[in-house]
This record gives structure tokens, sequence and C-alpha cells, in this order.
């Protein structure tokens, strides 16, 4: 296995749906032009509220690619 070098994007994905929702969007979204993503790590989570429910998730992460 040859040595790899990770460069990471962080992105924030939303969705009225819940958590993974909105991690699966950003990941989705970014490998439309980002190539060679291997893993993500959650850094942030929050939400919007509205009329006293969750109206929205919000989640931060850190995207590792490796370098062509």
């Amino acid at each position: 296995m040859s040595d790899h070098v990770y460069k990471l994007l962080e992105l924030t994905g939303s969705s009225e749906v819940g958590i993974e929702d909105a991690v699966q969007k950003a990941i989705a979204k970014a490998s439309q032009t980002v190539r060679n993503m291997h893993w993500f790590e959650v850094v942030e989570t929050r939400g919007h509220v509205a009329d006293g429910k969750v109206a929205h998730w919000q989640v931060t992460i850190k995207v590792g690619f490796t370098l062509e």
C-alpha cells in the first residue's frame, strides 16, 4: 500500500429530514466535483427552530480526499 496525502474539505449540509440526510446531501453534492473522497468527520451539528419545532438540521463535516 502506498502512502497517501490527504486534503480536508469542510462542508455544511442541511436537511428537513435529519442529520444523516444532511451529511448524505453534502457528500453527494461534493462528489460531483471532488474525486477520491475516502472519509468524513462530523465537526458540528445544529438546527433551525420554527414554530416550536425543528425545521432544518445543519451538519458541518470535514471530508478527507487523496491528492492525485
